[in-house]
């Protein structure tokens, strides 16, 4: 494993001018912008300032040596997060939220404006979530806000006060606190964000489909499955291409599950519609033939569907039609599961995965062929990009210090018991995977899951003063 030494040398230790760094990585496997190289990576006051070749001899108060099967790589940035406090802190909260996201090497994350009481739809409940995360993260955090029917004068506010773009629903959210746009009201708030240029990010299925759908029954996912068809979400996200189309406003279609919807995105795309797509580790690497009756940590909405459709999400990460991949980790209380009856009509939806998307999707993408400076990009430096976070990313000068060290053949097998997610369930408890973080640094400062070192991000700006 890495060895960590202090440089006490006399003249050294105090002297930060020229070629001293308050800490230095030298290792042969380095991620940086041009592929995996042997490299020294100088860091000072939490900035990356230099990187070298390896043996150039930088020097620093702290030395790290990367063991032989260690790769240094940039702090992943999940931008899909739902932390759920204030209001239902016991389905998971910052503390924990921002542990499991350190432990599994990701060092940035995009709060959702749901499922905390009050939502995250006007400045005031903005100011509420900072003051209640304040203080108590382990990861840099950001927050979106949200759209709903009534608040379209709320929007430039909450973009003034450092929300990064606004989420909204075309069917029930979930929760009654955070109702659904229309259409239309979709349309006209578009038009508003257009007005200074943010982003609206859509859970995209069609109500009227799903009312329409066979209704879940039981303890037989086929049929949950039967209730969030296809077309549901095909039907959405033609709506919202076309919405985009017409008011010229940035859309990003959270995460995408219907693989039939991909030529329409791609045609969208060569159109040069302002569009983004992101998919989920559970739909790259779950299938719905293997999940078994009555296990409801597998429910999320839109559903995990059939291993031909898995398929051809891999594809369109590869062609570039889906843009990254984020957690929306979503978890809840075990009640809420109905662990007791597995009734999918009642359990609620959502997949717990934070701690864990890294290993997920590596464990998957190797057997496909697929580098890691691959999957890290579509699992950092595309989602820093997409929500304006120029210092997120990337391992190069000017960039934050955060970093992760990743063992990339260990192998380990997933206790539900040990993850930091306040709740113990995730549909991969159990499972095998490939590649390990060992250590995740923030800022240039290890992560000790003891003393909470994360700010809170506004869009544009470095951290909430």
């Amino acid at each position: 494993m890495a060895q960590e030494t202090e440089n006490n040398a006399e003249g050294t230790s105090q002297d930060h001018s020229g070629s001293h760094f308050d800490l230095v990585i030298r290792g042969e496997r380095v991620l940086t912008s041009s592929g995996i190289r042997s490299r020294e990576v100088g860091v000072r006051d939490g900035v990356i300032l230099a990187m070298e070749p390896l043996g150039n001899g930088l020097q620093g108060d702290r030395i790290i040596e990367l063991a032989d099967d260690e790769t240094l790589i940039p702090g992943l940035v999940d931008t899909h997060v739902h932390v759920n406090e204030p209001g239902r802190t016991e389905w998971e909260g910052f503390a924990s939220a921002t542990k499991a996201a350190a432990a599994g090497g990701v060092t940035t994350i995009l709060d959702m404006p749901l499922n905390s009481i009050p939502p995250t739809i006007d400045v005031e409940a903005l100011d509420i979530k900072r003051d209640v995360a304040r203080d108590q993260v382990h990861v840099d955090v950001g927050f979106w806000g949200g759209a709903v029917p009534g608040n379209r004068d709320k929007l430039r506010g909450l973009h003034d006060a450092g929300a990064f773009g606004f989420k909204c629903f075309l069917l029930h959210s979930g929760v009654d606190e955070f109702p659904p746009l229309d259409p239309d009201e979709l349309e006209e708030d578009m038009r508003e964000l257009a007005t200074f240029d943010s982003v609206m990010i859509v859970h995209a299925e069609d109500s009227r489909a799903i009312d329409r759908a066979p209704k879940p029954d039981g303890d037989d996912y086929a049929k949950f499955l039967a209730s969030r068809p296809r077309g549901a979400e095909n039907l959405a996200i033609a709506e919202v291409i076309e919405r985009a189309r017409w008011t010229g406003a940035r859309a990003h279609i959270l995460h995408l599950s219907s693989s039939d919807a991909l030529p329409m995105l791609r045609s969208a795309k060569h159109d040069g519609i302002k569009l983004t797509v992101e998919t989920c580790p559970h739909y790259l690497t779950l299938t719905a033939e293997e999940i078994p009756h009555g296990a409801t940590a597998f429910k999320c909405c839109p559903p995990i569907r059939e291993a031909g459709n898995r398929e051809l999400l891999w594809q369109g990460l590869e062609d570039g039609t889906i843009d990254f991949i984020v957690s929306d980790h979503s978890p809840s209380t075990l009640d809420l599961k109905d662990l007791e009856n597995g009734d999918f009509a009642v359990a609620w939806g959502g997949v717990a995965s934070l701690q864990l998307g890294l290993s997920l999707i590596w464990t998957e993408a190797r057997q496909r062929g697929l580098s890691l400076e691959t999957v890290v990009s579509w699992m950092s430096e595309k989602p820093a990009q997409f929500a304006g976070l120029t210092g997120k990313g990337r391992i190069a000068p000017g960039y934050d210090a955060d970093f992760s060290i990743f063992a990339a053949d260990d192998a380990y097998i997933v206790d539900v018991t040990k993850l930091h997610h306040k709740n113990p369930l995730t549909p991969y408890n159990g499972k095998p995977l490939a590649g390990r973080v060992r250590k995740t640094y923030l800022h240039g400062e290890e992560i000790d899951f003891t003393t909470p070192r994360g700010r809170l991000l506004r869009r544009g700006m470095a951290e909430v003063g």
